[in-house]
């Protein structure tokens, strides 16, 4: 986790609900850096004796930033789950769409949700987000692509369909704004999760559940995306990767629904944690 004021985050491990283990002594960040130069390999034995020796510190309503510091880049996969695609009208991808949302979008999963300049369309989409621990091209296997995972956290790709879908194609108008791009409240390790493909995720909108939905329905899993894209692009230690999301967002209801000024969204994955956003006006 990391802790704090935006643009001071303090790196912590999460022991449990109450406690967690500072280790901004051992690290200033849980950055590109920190992953490239195996930084949660290095973290595992000074963290074991710390809470070994009681070394914990309790949780005292800090501000929860995103897990990871800004990434090299954020990419996203589109019409990942077939019912998702179904609801939007649109054939299954033969391939994995893929699409870019600007790594400045990236803010802690509690932090007000701005609506941009001029949105008509603003739309929620849970998601299950996967961290790059090394630099990676050209992986051959699944095998590789899971070696290059760093970890998995919730993300929720706020998306402005008007700008999306309305304003010449390109789908980074419409995922680019600020604060588009919640992240957290936890990266967790692999090791920590059962099945990455068995993930069940939610999302309630002014507490009125809207979208539920499960990893297991993913045309392209975890894996095949990681390893797919090293084959297009060079993968950086730190590169968050947002995998899709399942049926029931805004513009997938009849009418389609919008989030407007005052509405709140929650959100989260099984074993991953849960977010909660407040949706604000204009600047």
């Amino acid at each position: 986790m990391r802790i704090g004021a935006p643009g001071a985050e303090k790196p912590v491990i999460r022991v449990d609900e109450s406690h967690y283990v500072d280790v901004s002594d051992l690290t200033p960040d849980f950055d590109e850096k920190f992953f490239a130069t195996g930084g949660l390999d290095l973290l595992a034995a000074p963290v074991a004796d710390r809470v070994a020796r009681g070394e914990l510190h309790s949780f005292a309503g800090e501000r929860i930033g995103a897990p990871i510091g800004r990434p090299h880049q954020i990419l996203c996969v589109g019409l990942n789950y077939s019912d998702h695609a179904a609801e939007t009208g649109q054939a299954v991808p033969d391939e994995p769409i893929l699409f870019t949302k600007s790594p400045n979008t990236l803010v802690g999963p509690n932090d007000d949700v701005r609506v941009p300049r001029g949105s008509t369309k603003l739309d929620w989409e849970v998601e299950l987000g996967i961290v790059i621990g090394r630099r990676a091209s050209y992986l051959d296997t699944a095998e590789e692509a899971a070696e290059a995972i760093a970890g998995y956290l919730v993300v929720n790709d706020v998306s402005e369909r008007s700008f999306q879908l309305e304003r010449g194609g390109q789908w980074a108008k419409g995922k680019s704004a600020e604060t588009f791009n919640p992240a957290g409240p936890w990266l967790v390790t692999p090791d920590e999760i059962g099945d990455v493909r068995d993930l069940g995720l939610w999302l309630d909108v002014n507490g009125v559940r809207r979208q539920t939905g499960n990893t297991k329905t993913m045309i392209f899993d975890p894996f095949f995306i990681v390893r797919y894209l090293s084959q297009f692009l060079v993968l950086e230690p730190g590169d968050l990767i947002n995998t899709g999301t399942p049926p029931g967002v805004g513009m997938g209801h009849t009418p389609p629904i919008w989030l407007k000024p005052g509405d709140a969204m929650e959100l989260g994955i099984d074993g991953l944690g849960s977010q909660r956003q407040r949706v604000v006006a204009p600047r």
